[in-house]
């Protein structure tokens, strides 16, 4: 049979549970049309790009399925008709990963990234154009301060007298 992958965003409103339900509504029709779901990855509530049916966030889930193409038709109709679901993506794949998805990789990766450092010295202090009020002097930066700091004991040292120990 066909391998298909599908992606459905359902909205922020249900709970994770019951966006499971809907893959188990999905796994009931295959199981009559002697498909079965090989993948199933919940990739949590993320931020839309653009606003769906008035919702900014919506709970994603992949599912990776071995079914025959009458199958998929019910299960976009049945899609179709469920309030919940605002997007469903389907595509025909030559063969299914098991390893974890990009999507679940990259998750695990963003709680590992800590401290990044300090925010490298901008044009202004606070961000913004317009007035001088936000401006940071010339002089105040601290590479400047140091170079002239240096070019201050350069000059002290060389006008100073000769120190008398060599006497």
């Amino acid at each position: 049979m066909p391998l298909y992958e599908t992606v459905l965003i359902a909205r922020n409103d249900v709970s994770q549970q019951q966006v499971e339900a809907i893959a188990d509504g999905i796994a009931t029709v295959l199981e009559a049309e002697s498909g079965s779901i090989k993948k199933r990855e919940y990739w949590g509530l993320r931020t839309l790009a653009y606003r769906i049916k008035k919702n900014r966030k919506g709970h994603y889930m992949l599912l990776g399925l071995d079914a025959t193409p009458a199958a998929i038709k019910e299960i976009e109709r049945q899609l179709s008709l469920n309030e919940d679901v605002l997007r469903v993506l389907m595509l025909r794949v030559d063969e299914i990963d098991d390893a974890p998805s990009v999507i679940l990789s990259r998750k695990g990766d963003e709680r590992e990234r800590g401290f990044r450092g300090p925010k490298p010295a901008g044009r202004f202090e606070s961000g913004r154009g317009g007035n001088n009020a936000g401006r940071r002097n010339y002089d105040d930066r601290e590479e400047f301060r140091a170079r002239n700091e240096r070019e201050e004991q350069q000059r002290n040292n060389a006008g100073a007298p000769a120190s008398s120990e060599a006497e």
